[in-house]
């Protein structure tokens, strides 16, 4: 699946582009004065921000907080209230993240060859090898940091939008340009518009803003609220697994599913034991704004258990209980609606979600076999 198409439609379900590993954005406070800055371009600007290899030697401080309108979701609580994460880098591609929460805390941190993750909670620490000459595609993707992530999203949408600068704005202590990206006449979207402050200096993204078609509230934004822009301590990115704790690696679980995969295809005739997930379930459809992921969901004779052993609720079961019953010459299921976004659920597992209007996923829709 192309990732960079896919971060737009991220965005449509409170997950845009995975910055540093939060799963909701949120609204950063610390925004001072508006300062007085020389004029810009809009589109030097944007080349300007694309044209960042990496970001620079810094340490900070990361919060959000999301309004994607979603309903309840019973037996299900969902914390939007906020979040953040404390992150570092020290500008050659080497980070560390840190999130804190109920019951532990999450750290990931990347040496430059070996990303390592930490849960304090669960005691175990998960081990990825990649190519430094392939980075940072091919990192994982919680070390992405806000930087990143916005050069992600000005990359994919940039061709489909008019572009231009709203003024100026002060994030965390930093003078920054109000990029603003607005889709263009053709896209259908219920996005309006992306809002990007951009460091003045390091041209580096420092804070993103979503707005939605009809409401005057930011859906979503993500964004530094303290930022020391220097030299960091080397010893943050390197990582030791604590005594202890459980080691994993990443690649030896990919290939443990490939092998059950196998083992069942070979022995098993289908229906009589349980389907494991697909590894490519989802794709990308569309380009720009338009942008919705589609695919299938897997199938389970029986469904999986979570580390209680208690069954994990079908999804169909759960959407059902706040989708709204549609159906049409695609067939029959259930529509979510959000501020930001909808999502599509038929009743034989098909599905599409996206920053768009229902049409777009019954489009989608059909493209999934």
């Amino acid at each position: 699946m192309d990732r960079k198409k896919a971060t737009v439609a991220a965005a449509a379900v409170g997950a845009l582009a995975g910055a540093v590993g939060l799963t909701v954005l949120a609204m950063p406070s610390g925004a001072g004065a508006a300062p007085v800055l020389p004029p810009v371009n809009p589109e030097q600007l944007v080349q300007s921000v694309l044209s960042q290899k990496e970001i620079p030697a810094l340490g900070g401080t990361v919060e959000g907080k999301a309004n994607l309108g979603l309903p309840a979701i019973p037996n299900m609580p969902i914390d939007l209230s906020g979040v953040s994460a404390k992150i570092w880098s020290d500008g050659t591609g080497k980070a560390r993240v840190s999130t804190s929460q109920t019951g532990g805390e999450k750290i990931m941190v990347n040496d430059g060859t070996t990303a390592w993750t930490w849960d304090s909670s669960t005691k175990v620490a998960t081990k990825h090898t990649f190519d430094k000459s392939q980075a940072p595609k091919e990192r994982p993707a919680e070390l992405n940091d806000p930087a990143s992530a916005a050069k992600q999203i000005i990359d994919v949408v940039r061709p489909h939008s008019s572009i231009s600068v709203d003024g100026t704005a002060s994030v965390a202590g930093r003078d920054a340009y109000e990029l603003v990206l607005a889709p263009a006449p053709s896209e259908r979207t219920l996005l309006r518009e992306v809002r990007v402050a951009v460091d003045a200096e390091k041209r580096i993204p420092l804070r993103v803003v979503v707005l939605a078609n009809g409401s005057s509230e930011p859906v979503a934004q993500v964004g530094f609220t303290k930022l020391d822009i220097g030299a960091q301590d080397p010893k943050l990115f390197t990582f030791t697994p604590p005594a202890g704790s459980k080691v994993e690696d990443s690649a030896t679980k990919f290939k443990d599913v490939e092998r059950k995969r196998e083992e069942f295809e070979k022995n098993h005739k289908p229906g009589e034991a349980p389907k494991l997930p697909e590894t490519d379930l989802v794709k990308v459809v569309g380009e720009g704004w338009d942008t919705t992921v589609a695919g299938r969901l897997p199938k389970f004779d029986e469904l999986p258990k979570d580390k209680d052993g208690k069954s994990v609720q079908n999804p169909m079961e759960l959407v059902k209980q706040f989708g709204a019953k549609v159906e049409g010459p695609w067939g029959k299921g259930y529509l979510i609606t959000t501020k930001v976004g909808t999502g599509l659920l038929t009743e034989d597992g098909r599905f599409a979600a996206g920053a768009v209007p229902s049409q777009v996923l019954i489009e989608a829709i059909g493209t999934v076999k």
